[in-house]
């Protein structure tokens, strides 16, 4: 028989995150999920007054939550937690809406990666553009709205900020197909500084692009973990076949994040020898966390040689010619910007 979650009251909820000498029953998180309307309001109203440590933790569990069940809804508390006057609750805002993909905030994350007196929020702000760019990309947002974005990361990519902001910002750009971005990530490559060159790997991994495949082939015998790993990743992301022998040799790599990114990348590429390395791989493992991974990977590399079987059909010479005269004939919308969130 399933247990049932309690019943609470706005008023039980608030006055249980003022009260600091009893522990909030796990259950109160719940009822923070999809507020809408008066209660909303009202929550606004008293969050400033919630203790610190509790806002802190508080958008913490809300992340964790959110990942594991995704009929939780805490948006709206997010928006709130992007005005908190602490800048560990606003970075931790930042994460718990970045799965949201809301057109809608892009706005005041613009506004906190150029204004916010923190580094790590401007850094964790350019870093949840990202998704941004790739729907973009994809037109799925307005033109304007990507222009926006774009112009943005590329002013933070030009001033004078912290390193780690405008490695963010790079990282975020690696989606944009923006004729500056494949000079700056080999500008970050060629620095010879391992977080810019690991955040240019990270950026090409996005690209789509593989005419990167010199450099990740390169950092794939790096002696930095970080960059193998980074490397390992962006093979798998840009389909680079002539990296799958050094990926299998990888997957006995000293470094578990490396193994673990080069065992993902060799299930986004398949090929001989592939599925008997990543069985023999689950088998020796002893890591819960590499357990699960291995088994995700097993998964898609399924799915991956599933996809290579498929037939392909070719489209005659006049059937696309008719496609592009009926996409020239079709009207043109135009663009409008997307509104920032009233809270």
């Amino acid at each position: 028989m399933t247990k049932k979650t309690p019943v609470i009251s706005l008023d039980d909820l608030i006055t249980g995150l003022k009260d600091v000498d009893k522990p909030l029953p796990p259950f109160y998180l719940y009822r923070m999920s999809d507020l809408e309307g008066q209660e909303l309001n009202r929550f606004k109203a008293a969050w400033p007054s919630i203790p610190l440590w509790r806002r802190q933790s508080l958008l913490e569990d809300m992340e964790s939550m959110a990942d594991d069940d995704m009929l939780l809804s805490f948006e709206a508390v997010g928006q709130i937690a992007l005005q908190d006057e602490d800048p560990v609750v606003r970075q931790r805002a930042i994460s718990v809406l970045w799965d949201y993909e809301d057109t809608r905030l892009t706005p005041k994350l613009i506004d906190l990666a150029l204004k916010d007196p923190a580094a790590e929020v401007r850094a964790s702000a350019a870093g949840a553009l990202a998704p941004y760019i790739y729907m973009g990309e994809i037109d799925e947002i307005p033109k304007r709205t990507l222009h926006n974005i774009e112009e943005c990361l590329l002013k933070v990519m030009a001033s004078g900020d912290e390193a780690a902001v405008r490695r963010s910002a790079l990282e975020a750009l690696g989606y944009s197909s923006r004729p500056e971005v494949p000079g700056l990530i080999q500008w970050a490559y060629d620095t010879d500084t391992l977080e810019w060159v690991a955040s240019a790997l990270y950026a090409m991994s996005r690209s789509a692009d593989p005419s990167w495949k010199e450099q990740v082939l390169e950092m794939l015998e790096s002696e930095a973990p970080s960059l193998r790993k980074e490397a390992a990743r962006a093979a798998g992301e840009l389909e680079l076949a002539d990296a799958a022998p050094m990926l299998l040799q990888m997957l006995d790599d000293p470094d578990q994040d490396t193994r673990l990114a080069s065992a993902w990348s060799l299930s986004q590429l398949g090929g001989e020898g592939v599925l008997e390395a990543l069985q023999q791989m689950y088998d020796e493992a002893e890591d819960d966390d590499e357990l699960d991974l291995i088994e995700s990977a097993l998964d898609n590399l399924a799915f991956t040689e599933d996809m290579q079987t498929l037939p392909f059909f070719d489209i005659v010479e006049d059937d696309l010619e008719f496609l592009e005269e009926d996409d020239e004939d079709a009207p043109q919308g135009k663009d409008e910007e997307d509104g920032d969130l009233t809270l």
